[in-house]
């Protein structure tokens, strides 16, 4: 896990980066990015008692990840290396005790915290994480891919718009996830294998990529 955190940690520090180099210094409001994605989450949820409302499960755990994303930047602020954030994360969660709150009140004690210390709290976080049905291994590719593709899109033209985003028919996102599949999500390269493979297919499917 520690592995793996550490990966996670550097793909947001080089993605923040290319945002403002001195990022971690520039005091932007992490936490409030945190409790917005909290409220989208529960609108995928539902909550809305006086009409008919199905869950989306899977749009539910996009927020998750984007969640993730942003709390993993708060936990930067502090002078703190990458390393011991992430011994941090895994001694928190270590001695976590899942209370199975459900998706909305893990949802809100998230973003509650979120609120009231202007911070994330991993503790939490994991608890959100288990009850969207997510496990920390799901996370990880999750993540990563996402993080990954990202990078790709932002190296071939998504700025300038000379991105092409559907490749034969699928959306990048669809490739995404039948790439990540077959790969080692513990190769300390696995981010690379995702880039490598995006990469290919693309000049595969895509003329003049």
């Amino acid at each position: 896990m520690r592995q793996a955190l550490i990966n996670m940690l550097t793909l947001q520090d080089k993605m923040n980066s290319r945002v403002h180099e001195q990022w971690i210094v520039q005091d932007f409001q992490w936490y409030r990015a945190i409790w917005i994605e909290c409220g989208e989450l529960i609108e995928h949820f539902g909550y809305k008692w006086w009409k008919k409302q199905e869950t989306d499960l899977e749009q539910v755990r996009l927020e998750v990840i984007d969640i993730w994303h942003f709390g993993m930047s708060a936990l930067f602020q502090g002078d703190k290396d990458i390393e011991q954030i992430a011994d941090e994360i895994e001694a928190e969660w270590a001695s976590f005790e899942a209370a199975d709150l459900g998706v909305q009140q893990a949802t809100e004690e998230l973003a509650l915290h979120s609120l009231q210390t202007k911070g994330f709290s991993p503790s939490r976080f994991w608890e959100l994480m288990l009850s969207a049905g997510l496990d920390f291994d799901s996370l990880y590719s999750a993540y990563v891919g996402k993080n990954v593709l990202n990078f790709f899109r932002q190296d071939n033209g998504y700025k300038d718009g000379s991105y092409v985003k559907n490749w034969a028919g699928k959306e990048d996102n669809e490739h995404l996830v039948e790439l990540v599949a077959p790969l080692d999500q513990n190769a300390v390269d696995f981010s690379d294998q995702v880039y490598r493979a995006l990469a290919s297919r693309y000049q595969e499917l895509v003329p003049l990529a």
